[in-house]
Formats: C-alpha cells, structure tokens, sequence
C-alpha cells in the first residue's frame, strides 16, 4: 500500500512514541513499517495491532471526540485524516480508508489481491441458462444493458471488449471513500465503499461496489439491517431489510427491502422491490413489485406493476429455464396473474387470470388481456385508453423520481410520454390489423383469433374508436392547433423503439451499434434524448398522411371527446369511492 503514501507526509514513529503506542495497548512486529502523519496525536490510538505496512494519517479530535483508532487490527493499510475506528472484530486488511470515515463493531473487511469488486460481473438476465449475460460496470446505464441483452451475438465480439476497456480505465477499487460510515457489520470481503456512503447492519458483504454519485450529504446510496449480497454493484440505490442479492446491478434511485430476494437480476430507476423474488429479471425504471407472494423471472419491464402472487413460468421439462419475455412499459398484472413464458405483453395492458400459449399482444397497447379457464388470452383492445389513471401515472412518475433532487450524474434516461412515437405506432399498426380481423369470419365460439390470442368482434369495433380517439389525442397534444408538419425531403420509414424507458429510433440503436466506446454509446443516447421533440415532429410529418390531414379539423374536437371519456371515468370512480366510504362511516351505520 505504500504507494499511496507520498514520502514527505508521512513518517516513522520516535522511540518515544513507540513507548507511548505500546503504553497504549499497541502492538506491532516491526514499528519501521508503521508510517504516521506528523499531526497524528497518538493518544487517540489504543489497542491496534498493526501487521505490515500501514499508514496513519491525521488525527485531531478537537472538532469531534469521535476521531479515534482502538481496539483494531491493521494490515497493510493507508488511513485517511480523522477516521473513527473502534471495535473490529477480526481485522480490516489491504484497504484505503478515506478521510473522516466511520468504522464501528465491524467483524472484517478485506481485500484480496486484484479483487474487482463487482465490476466485470456476467449477470445472466432473461435467461438463465447464460445466454444473455450483462456485463455490469459502475456507471451502466438501462439503455446500454438492454442492448446487451437483446444483442447477445455482439455481447462477446463488441460489447465486451468496450465495457473491459472502460472498466481498466476507472479508478482502484481497494477503498473506502471519505466521509463513509460502516456501523455493526459483518465481514465484508472484496466490497469498495464509496464516498459519503452508509452501510449498517448488514449481514454479509462480498465481490461488490457500493457507490454515491450525489453531491456532499445528498446521497442516497445505504446499505442496512441483514443484508447480504454477493457479486453485486449497487449505485445511488438503498437495499435494506434483509434483502439478499447475488449477481445483481441495482441502479440510481432504487429501493429494495423487507426481505426481497433476487439473483442474476437488473434494477434501475426508481425501481421498487419489496417482500417478492426476482429470478433473470430485467427492471426496467420504475418497476413495481410489493407483495411477498411475487415472482418476477425471465422478463424484461418498465414502468411495471405487479399485482400479489404476480408469477411467470420459464421452465421448459426437456431443456430447462431457457424462455423469457418482454412485458412493455406499463403493463400492470392482477393478483394472482400468471403468464407462460416466451411471451410479449403491449404496452401498458392489463394482465389478469392464467396466460399459456405464448401471446404476443404487442400489436395491441393499452388492452386487458384475460386468461380464461384453458390458459387462452381473451384481449379487449384499447380498453386501458379509457382509465383516468394512465395520465394520473404519466404525471406522478417524474415527481416520483428519486434522482432529481440529489444532484447527480443521471444515467438512465427516460421518457414519461403514455402516448409516444412507439405506442402510437403500434396503435397505428393495430388499425389495420383490426380491419383484417374484422374481414375474417368468426369462429364457432364467436372469437376471431389471432397469434394465440381471442377477440370478440364488438371488442374490435370498440377498439377502431378508442385508438382513433387516442390518437387524435397524440396529435393535439403534440401540436396543439397547428398543421400536421409536411413531410421532411426523401422520408424514410421511421421505426421507433422503446429502449428501457428511452424511446429513441432504430438508428440511434444503429448509430450505438457502431460506437467505439462505452462513453461514446451513452453520447448517442444522450444526443437523441436531446433530439427527441425535433426528431417527433419529423416522424409526426413523414407518418400522418392524406387521411389523417384531412380530418385536422375535426382533431381538437376529438382530442376533446378523449378528455371527456377520461373525465367521466374519474367521476365514476369517485362516485364508487364515495359510496364505498359511505357505508364503512361510522356516524352513518349506528
């Protein structure tokens, strides 16, 4: 460790104060290798052994009686300026500890040669099995896992490599970061702890980084009561309550406690987990799961929420958990929902009953999907347009956000939009798609099917005027009253994509695709963040043709009927709620 010791600071100790350390309690096998800053006050060190080479810094407990080294074991470590370290229980080994941290009844914490500390870890997200492992650094954002899940072709020859090249060019990890306090802990093994960070309680630490990207005093990255985690980086993030981690990221702004259990799992923003389990769970910003009865397994998310005894299936008898699938962003599951992996649910849909031949209702946002009694999806297309809680959502989620207030570097982007590029295109697609349907004969049951899934055909016609209404909707809101834009020179066809919470175009995952660094893939993200409006009122200009130009003035107007039919379900809603009250009154039921 003694390159962490600049020569003209620190030095031996005099014979003298060898005497005073050793009337102290202190022991040492060889005092030459104990090195001490010359405003080092060695009656604040007491009953430390130390053991190789070790380096003390500054201590002064004129600012507060807490500044002290007693009752420790050092070896081979650098010590930063008024540290306060008392009662460990084994030894704190091959570490760099910080300027005024706070280690208090800590059984051990070591570092082992080379240890990583949770970077370069493969997380086997989706797929169990290991076929699309995220390669987890400080700073991963949710853009570039999902590319790195959805691309495991390029995961070895080009991802790699790029997260590798940038893990080298970070800082050590053997550390513990100034003003970090570490309260009645376990052992703690090969776990970088960075600055003003606070771990308390836990149970067992090891192969991992815990780390503050906030400003002095506003950060949120905590550590508590039981946990025990292993091969992990945890950022900006609080995990308490007896959690138990093993091969996961948990990213900026989430919560994850009361006994929540996950492996081989991503979390990021404002995630919430509590009671459940995650098994190869990608958690998508915003992710929602409370109840102990949960399980989140081989799926991607956004903006979820899943109901109690939530559960998805990915085990196939013959060849093992090999399914996995993509829940888009809002989709909501009822209490005891259950969906049969692969599968892929549209964007903010309603999950409710038992799902098993594989839907893929992508094509239909904002539907209830029913399981009826033999596993088959029944889907009621556009119904969710109609709930007054899908704008009450889109405008509680940035409140909601963790992040903001603290002054940090954001990683994840995203865009809150309920009507966006992508669900507007799907919605666009389901158009035409409802008019095929509609052409078709029904069945003998009366369902008319599609991809395994079972429409009634006033289910469809309701439809064709809910997506209209939305869109017209989308447009009003977008451009108030003025003119669909023309259309740019050469148009192409634009497809937009709805990467784990960013909705970007497929040629900025093309632009990211050809990047040649992991700081250059989060430009481009960043750069169409910024370009996102610009970019939408092109796609508006180049998609809406002759027909949708010629309803321009009846879309205010229709815009408006949306409005109404959400008002008139919030006002059915409180009316329930009233009546609901209402008998449970006291006054009113004696």
């Amino acid at each position: 460790m003694t390159n962490h010791a600049p020569d003209l600071i620190f030095r031996n100790p005099k014979w003298w104060e060898i005497q005073l350390l050793e009337k102290n309690g202190c022991r040492c096998a060889d005092w030459s290798r104990l090195f001490i800053s010359a405003d080092t006050d060695l009656n604040l060190i007491t009953e430390t052994m130390f053991i190789g080479t070790n380096h003390i810094g500054k201590l002064d407990n004129s600012e507060s009686k807490d500044v002290m080294i007693h009752d420790a074991t050092l070896q081979d470590c650098f010590v930063g300026d008024n540290v306060s370290i008392h009662r460990i229980g084994n030894k704190l080994k091959n570490i760099v500890i910080g300027n005024r941290v706070t280690i208090e009844n800590v059984d051990r914490i070591e570092f082992e040669p080379e240890a990583a500390c949770g970077r370069g870890i493969l997380i086997n997200v989706l797929d169990e099995s290991g076929s699309r492992p995220v390669k987890i650094y400080p700073g991963l954002s949710a853009q570039t896992a999902a590319l790195m899940c959805r691309l495991p072709r390029l995961a070895e020859s080009y991802f790699y490599p790029l997260v590798d090249e940038y893990i080298e060019s970070l800082p050590p990890v053997a550390d513990i970061g100034d003003d970090a306090s570490l309260i009645d802990c376990g052992t703690m093994v090969n776990v970088r702890i960075g600055r003003d960070v606070t771990v308390e309680g836990t149970a067992r630490l090891k192969n991992g980084s815990i780390i503050n990207n906030a400003d002095s005093s506003r950060g949120i990255a905590f550590l508590g009561h039981n946990v025990d985690a292993e091969n992990f980086i945890i950022e900006d993030a609080r995990v308490d309550g007896g959690a138990i981690l093993r091969n996961c990221y948990v990213g900026q702004g989430v919560v994850i406690s009361n006994g929540f259990t996950a492996h081989d799992s991503l979390f990021f923003a404002n995630c919430t987990m509590e009671n459940g389990e995650a098994c190869a769970l990608f958690a998508g910003p915003y992710t929602v799961s409370m109840h102990k009865s949960s399980l989140l397994i081989g799926c991607m998310t956004s903006f979820m929420n899943a109901g109690s005894a939530t559960n998805q299936s990915n085990h196939m008898y013959k060849l093992g958990p090999v399914h996995w699938g993509i829940l888009e962003r809002g989709v909501k599951t009822s209490s005891n929902s259950y969906l049969m992996l692969g599968a892929k649910i549209g964007a903010f849909s309603l999950l409710m009953g038992d799902h098993k031949t594989h839907p893929d209702s992508s094509e239909f946002p904002f539907s209830y999907l029913f399981g009826d009694d033999k596993g088959a999806t029944v889907v009621v297309p556009g119904m969710m347009l109609r709930s007054c809680g899908l704008l009450r959502d889109e405008m509680k989620w940035p409140t909601r956000d963790r992040r903001t207030k603290r002054k940090l570097r954001i990683f994840d982007r995203i865009n809150f939009h309920v009507l966006n590029p992508h669900t507007v295109s799907h919605i666009l697609r389901a158009l035409d798609t409802i008019s095929d349907l509609l052409s078709r004969p029904a069945d003998d049951d009366r369902f008319v099917r599609y991809k395994g899934m079972k429409f009634s055909r006033a289910g469809l016609e309701r439809a064709k005027i809910l997506y209209t209404l939305a869109i017209c909707k989308y447009l009003h809101t977008r451009l108030g009253n003025n003119p669909i834009p023309q259309p740019t020179e050469n148009p192409v066809s634009v497809r937009w994509i709805d990467l784990a919470g960013q909705v970007m175009t497929q040629q900025t995952v093309e632009d990211a695709l050809k990047a040649r660094s992991i700081q250059e893939i989060e430009e481009i993200f960043d750069k169409a963040a910024a370009n996102y409006d610009k970019t939408e009122l092109e796609w508006i200009g180049n998609t809406f043709g002759e027909k949708w130009r010629s309803m321009e003035p009846y879309i205010p107007l229709e815009a408006k009927r949306f409005d109404e039919m959400i008002e008139e379900d919030r006002t059915t809603y409180r009316e329930n709620l009233n009546r609901e009250y209402k008998m449970l009154d006291l006054l009113d039921n004696m």
